[in-house]
């Protein structure tokens, strides 16, 4: 693939993949909240965010999207590279949660099923305990992915806000934080704030401006003069505070 390409490219793989890490984040997150409710996964669930090589899910194409991002940037850039690998590690624990999904919804039922053990062979009753047990691991195993996601989604928050910074005058990106802000302020938390001072420091109607420039370019007048009103209320209050 073309370096030139990937260069021109790069404002909106940055854009996508902060996009996608939210969309993505906050689907698992819901999904592990129903395991803790309800002592399961759902193997559609995983599928559909998955997808497949020839109909790729949001996750997939999150993964691809931040290959092409992060492993072209340079070597000495860390974090980036940390951030391509966390993601990648998020897409095959998803695999497996998939996998151990299915086996447990599918085959556990399946094992409870076969004939009572009276009307069994020994060796046969031996052999079907041995492997239920198996089966029963896939409860271990889905708690240990969901545990290694979860954390690895908390270290993708916190460097996506030391990755961002660098990319403060992308039009692209101040234009989803503005359009999907409550989207962002789910996914980041109580971080949302360290967050968008990391990016715009001390001026954040500089992320209001690129929004209204990004809209303005986009043919959506009416929301870019809106985002613009919104640079200049956050200007007066920098102003005041600095006058106090």
């Amino acid at each position: 693939m073309s370096k030139s390409w990937i260069k021109q490219k790069r404002g909106e793989f940055v854009r996508d993949v902060l996009r996608d890490f939210c969309l993505v984040s906050l689907q698992l997150e819901n999904e592990f909240k129903h395991y803790d409710q309800k002592d399961f996964t759902r193997f559609t669930f995983f599928k559909n965010l998955l997808g497949a090589r020839n109909n790729k899910g949001q996750l997939w194409r999150l993964k691809d999207t931040a290959h092409l991002l992060f492993q072209n940037e340079p070597k000495n850039n860390v974090i980036a590279h940390y951030l391509d690998w966390s993601v990648g590690y998020i897409f095959h624990e998803c695999m497996k949660l998939m996998e151990d999904s299915y086996q447990r919804r599918h085959y556990k039922p399946w094992f409870e099923s076969l004939p009572p053990k009276e009307k069994l062979e020994p060796e046969e009753v031996l052999i079907g305990t041995e492997l239920f047990m198996l089966i029963e691991q896939t409860k271990e195993s889905i708690e240990r992915e969901i545990k290694r996601v979860r954390f690895l989604l908390f270290h993708c928050r916190r460097m996506l806000t030391i990755y961002l910074p660098d990319h403060h005058k992308n039009p692209l990106l101040a234009r989803f934080i503005y359009d999907q802000n409550d989207l962002v302020r789910q996914v980041f938390r109580s971080g949302y704030d360290a967050f968008i001072q990391a990016i715009y420091k001390n001026s954040r109607e500089q992320l209001y401006i690129l929004a209204s420039q990004s809209l303005e370019q986009g043919g959506w007048h009416k929301e870019a003069r809106l985002a613009l009103n919104q640079a200049r209320e956050h200007s007066q209050e920098n102003t005041t505070s600095l006058q106090a």
